[in-house]
C-alpha cells in the first residue's frame, strides 16, 4: 500500500481506495496513510460478502459498519461504495443509497489479482483498454501492482490522460 501511495504521489495521480472493514481494523495505520496522502476513500463492505446474496438488513449492516470504521479513523464522511466482486443489482444500489452512498463499478479490470499476472501483463491490459472516463480496478494486496503501476501511469500520462478521484469523475 505504501509503495502504491508513493507511486501515485510521484506521478501526481489521484486515486480512490475502496476499503473493506476487516482490513481497516487490521491496518488502521494504512488507512491513515491513504488519508494523509490526500487520496479518496470509499467502502468496499465490511466482510467482502457478495451483496446480491444478502438481505437488505445484512447489506445495511455491512455498509454502516465499514463506513463507521473508516470515518472513525479518517474523520471523513464516506460517499462511495464498490460492491465486492462487482456483484450488484437494484436492491444493492438501493441499500447503498439509503446510506447516502453512490455505488460505482469499474470498466477496466487490471486482473492484478490473478495468479498468472505479471507487471507486463497488467500494464498491457490496462493501457490497451483505458478510454476517457475509465475506472480501473487494482488491488493493493496483489503481488505485482506496485511494480506495474509506474509504467501504467507513465504510459497513460504520455497519452494525455489525467488521473482524478471517482467523485470528480462522476
Amino acid at each position: 500500500t505504501l509503495k502504491i501511495i508513493e507511486t501515485l504521489k510521484e506521478f501526481n495521480a489521484k486515486a480512490t481506495f475502496f476499503l473493506v472493514g476487516f482490513w481497516v481494523e487490521e491496518y488502521p495505520e494504512m488507512v491513515t496513510a491513504i488519508k494523509n496522502a490526500g487520496l479518496e476513500i470509499g467502502t468496499h463492505s465490511n466482510t467482502h460478502a457478495d451483496f446480491v446474496n444478502l438481505s437488505e438488513s445484512e447489506m445495511e449492516l455491512e455498509l454502516s459498519t465499514s463506513v463507521n470504521l473508516i470515518k472513525n479513523i479518517t474523520g471523513s464522511k464516506v460517499n462511495l461504495f464498490r460492491a465486492p466482486y462487482g456483484s450488484y443489482n437494484n436492491s444493492v444500489i438501493s441499500a447503498a443509497e439509503k446510506q447516502n452512498l453512490t455505488t460505482i463499478q469499474w470498466d477496466v479490470d487490471s486482473l492484478d489479482w490473478k495468479d498468472n499476472a505479471t507487471p507486463d501483463s497488467i500494464c498491457r491490459r490496462v493501457t490497451s483498454k483505458v478510454k476517457n472516463g475509465s475506472i480501473v480496478l487494482f488491488h493493493n494486496d496483489a503481488d505485482h501492482t506496485p511494480e506495474a503501476l509506474p509504467n501504467i501511469l507513465k504510459c497513460l500520462k504520455d497519452e494525455g490522460y489525467e488521473f482524478v478521484f471517482i467523485e470528480d469523475l462522476i
